[in-house]
């Protein structure tokens, strides 16, 4: 069996406005930055790997200027957001000590790709995996399920894709891979 994980809220926490508290005690500030930032075209195009951070930036900041501080403040400490969940990161080990296919399919940024899988040792366990800035698609894009079938010529009958989605794990099933719904590490122990 191919395990294939999603990253954001499945192996790492990725929580906006829990980490732009720690940066700000001002509500109205993070509900603003979230707005800015998070919830932008731009956070979607640098996921597709067609914007970088220091693109994405500059846009920002001529949209809002007056956000300037707080909008780099935020863009320099974005890698920080993400922080293992470590009772997932503890089954990775087990599936793989148990013979099963580890593979990752995440929409994910260069910088923050690049970030996770230099100080995220655990990356080193997967047998593969596609980062959607790789491949300037992102889920629920049936292409980029396909792309890491068609790369690791992955059965999709013998694969069961977890992620904290519900949209993405549809675009899975009409792809022919088994969905899970992420909610907590249970979820996932019953197929190991």
């Amino acid at each position: 069996m191919n395990f294939i994980f999603d990253i954001g809220n499945v192996l790492v926490d990725f929580k906006p406005v829990i980490f732009l508290r720690s940066l700000f005690t001002d509500n109205t500030l993070i509900e603003k930055i979230n707005d800015i930032v998070f919830k932008s075209p731009e956070w979607l195009k640098m996921d597709h790997g067609l914007l970088s951070r220091d693109e994405a930036t500059e846009i920002f900041c001529s949209r809002f200027p007056e956000y300037t501080p707080s909008i780099h403040r935020t863009m320099q400490g974005i890698n920080y957001i993400f922080t293992p969940i470590a009772k997932s990161i503890e089954l990775l080990p087990k599936i793989k000590d148990s013979g099963h296919g580890l593979y990752y399919l995440s929409n994910m940024q260069i910088e923050i790709r690049d970030y996770l899988l230099e100080n995220h040792k655990y990356f080193k366990l997967f047998d593969g995996g596609v980062f959607s800035c790789d491949i300037h698609k992102i889920k629920p894009a049936p292409e980029i399920y396909r792309h890491l079938i068609n790369e690791y010529r992955l059965d999709p009958a013998e694969s069961i894709f977890f992620d904290d989605m519900p949209e993405n794990i549809a675009a899975a099933e009409k792809e022919g891979i088994k969905g899970i719904l992420f909610t907590t590490v249970q979820c996932v122990k019953p197929y190991i």
